[in-house]
């Protein structure tokens, strides 16, 4: 069954390491940018009923609760098997929770990062390890037990000392799921920018080597008492996101708001970047739309598929076009089988990107 993912892209402040397309906005231009949403969503075609939400950013923890009910009215086939709101810590209240759950929200993800003050100040976070057990407290009060913690290997000033005492406060807090990104080095980004300049701004200078990076992310999956089910998602059997599994097993979803990215099974397409943009071209009357293609298979089932500890299940046609790549990485030791499907190693794992790329090159 499909999903619908729901971009809310404004923020109460910008964090150095982010390198999606959101933000502080204008004030003015929610209510704008909420009637363009919902605009999308009513012009929808349903031939199929959603399986899960999602409600990312942004911030969507920030969104006026009556108006995320109303937004979430619109769409069909709730009760949904899992609906997901991300959240930042310290923007939750009770009645926000509640509000929540009575619009069918079932799952929240809180945006983390660190548990280390000074780690937090640095990178533009306002919380504290007691704003997040108070709101992980909250959730459950509330009845949204289902909790996601994310945290991000290789923040500037980041210790090994510091990265177990955040390790530590996930197993404390005793969640479901976790995700562990290591941090993404672009120009998306103002500390990515900063590190690919030379500077020292955003604590560029302070980030740790990759190595280190490296090596906490193996603490994580070693220690964090949550098996991996994916690169950077860790969960309880029976709580993994039924919704990212979609991204990562090719199965349809539609996304709605700015910078939202759409699969049908046979095409992608992708929303307008901005939110200013995105709203400029409903009130021009024009297709939110600004990029589509075809998706190409026999590639992404690899380089999305193999994301997962599940592995891919080649087909003989798989071998015949990728035989020779399959086998050189299993020979490596990169990838193994059991006979049938083909995952990456722990070793693997460490140079997925590298390996994925190899998917996209032209056959020999």
């Amino acid at each position: 069954m499909p999903g619908i993912y729901i971009s809310w892209p404004f923020c109460a402040q910008k964090c150095t390491y982010c390198n999606f397309a959101s933000g502080v906005l204008p004030r003015e231009l929610e209510s704008e940018y909420f009637a363009a949403v919902k605009s999308e969503i009513a012009a929808t075609e349903w031939p199929w009923r959603p399986e899960t939400v999602y409600l990312g950013g942004g911030t969507p923890s920030t969104m006026d609760p009556g108006e995320l009910a109303k937004l979430l009215s619109l769409l069909p086939g709730a009760p949904w098997a899992e609906a997901t709101i991300e959240a930042a810590p310290g923007s939750l209240t009770a009645e926000k929770a509640r509000a929540w759950r009575a619009a069918g929200i079932n799952r929240v993800s809180l945006g983390v990062q660190s548990f280390i003050d000074v780690e937090l100040r640095r990178t533009g976070r306002k919380h504290n390890a007691a704003t997040v057990a108070a709101d992980v407290e909250l959730l459950r009060e509330a009845g949204l037990p289902n909790v996601s913690i994310d945290l991000i290997a290789g923040l500037p000033g980041q210790t090994a000392e510091g990265w177990a005492e955040s390790l530590g406060w996930v197993r404390r807090l005793d969640v479901p799921h976790a995700s562990v990104y290591m941090l993404e080095v672009d120009d998306d980004s103002r500390l990515g920018r900063e590190m690919l300049l030379g500077g020292v701004r955003y604590g560029a200078a302070d980030v740790p080597d990759e190595a280190a990076i490296v090596r906490y992310y193996e603490e994580a999956v070693a220690g964090l008492g949550l098996a991996r089910y994916e690169i950077s998602n860790f969960a309880r059997p029976g709580f993994e996101s039924l919704h990212n599994l979609k991204y990562w097993r090719r199965e349809a979803y539609f996304g709605f708001g700015a910078d939202a990215h759409s699969f049908d099974g046979r095409v992608r397409w992708q929303n307008a970047e901005t939110a200013a943009e995105y709203v400029a071209r409903f009130e021009r009357g024009e297709s939110p739309r600004v990029e589509e293609s075809e998706a190409i298979a026999h590639e992404e089932r690899w380089f999305v598929g193999l994301r997962l500890s599940e592995g891919v299940d080649p087909t003989p046609e798989d071998w015949e076009r990728h035989g020779s790549v399959l086998r050189r990485f299993l020979d490596e030791g990169l990838l193994e089988s059991d006979g049938g499907r083909v995952r990456l190693t722990p070793r693997g794992i460490l140079l997925s990107n590298e390996i994925f790329e190899e998917f996209l090159a032209p056959c020999p």
